[in-house]
Formats: C-alpha cells, sequence, structure tokens
C-alpha cells in the first residue's frame, strides 16, 4: 500500500527533496542512460506528490497550476522505483496526482508530456495523444490531454 502525501515546495524536508531527486536520477538518468538538467528550477512551483512504502519515497510526481508549465494544469516527473513498478504505483500516483488538480486547483483538463513508450499507461488513465511524436532529451515523446 502506497502512502501518498503532496507537500509544496518550501514544506519538502531536506531528506524528502535529497530522496525525491535521488529517485528521479536513478530513473531518468541512470535507468534511462539520459544525460539531462533535472534540476531545471520549476520544482518550487510545483507540488509534489509524494507515494512512501515503509517510510521510502518509492514513487513521485509533480503537479503544476495552469499557467506554471504549459497553458494547462500539468503532471511530471511521473516516476516510480524500478523495484517497485510491479505494484502498480504509477496508476495510485497519478490517480492522487490528478485529484489533487481537480479538488485543489479546480481543473478538469490536464496535460503531460509523455514518454512515448508509456502511451497505454497514459490512454488508461484517460489521457489522449495530441500532435505528432518529438524528441525531449533524445527520448520520444507525445502531448497528451485528459479532460
Amino acid at each position: 500500500m502506497l502512502n501518498i502525501i503532496i507537500k509544496s515546495f518550501p514544506e519538502l524536508s531536506t531528506k524528502e527533496l535529497y530522496a525525491i531527486l535521488q529517485l528521479r536520477s536513478a530513473v531518468f538518468v541512470v535507468e534511462q542512460d539520459c544525460v539531462y538538467q533535472d534540476i531545471d528550477g520549476k520544482d518550487q512551483k510545483a507540488m509534489h506528490v509524494l507515494g512512501f512504502k515503509n517510510d521510502d519515497i518509492i514513487a513521485y510526481t509533480r503537479i503544476f497550476k495552469p499557467g506554471d508549465y504549459f497553458e494547462e494544469a500539468s503532471i511530471g516527473r511521473v516516476v516510480v522505483a524500478k523495484s517497485e513498478r510491479q505494484h502498480k504505483y504509477g496508476y495510485d500516483i497519478m490517480n492522487a496526482s490528478m485529484d489533487v488538480i481537480t479538488k485543489q486547483f479546480k481543473e478538469t483538463t490536464i496535460k503531460i508530456s509523455a514518454q512515448a513508450y508509456l502511451k497505454s499507461f497514459y490512454n488508461n488513465l484517460g489521457f489522449k495523444q495530441t500532435g505528432e511524436h518529438y524528441l525531449e532529451d533524445d527520448i520520444p515523446h507525445i502531448a497528451m490531454i485528459r479532460n
């Protein structure tokens, strides 16, 4: 069972921030063999959705109000530790993220920039592809919208 907590950037403890950055680096830089600037100056504007299991952050997203990243509300940096993916925690962390956008931001339209290979995962959550594939940090991505 995933224990999900939502925090603004100032509410994150140093330990939590370190764990988030470590998880994002482990997956997006090391596992995906992609050199990119993860620390992009946008974390300060985001709400952070932390998925804990036994006091460890094993799933995470960051969410944005409309206008802070895209014109629409958005979810990004969706990540689940490799050792925990068989439990389908990606669905739990995404559903929690969508709930925050609906309840706190009063928004129903959500835009994401998804890695193309995860299209069916996001389709299962109600997202539909808009436009063509594009490269972001040399990884194929697609824009997707959920209304």
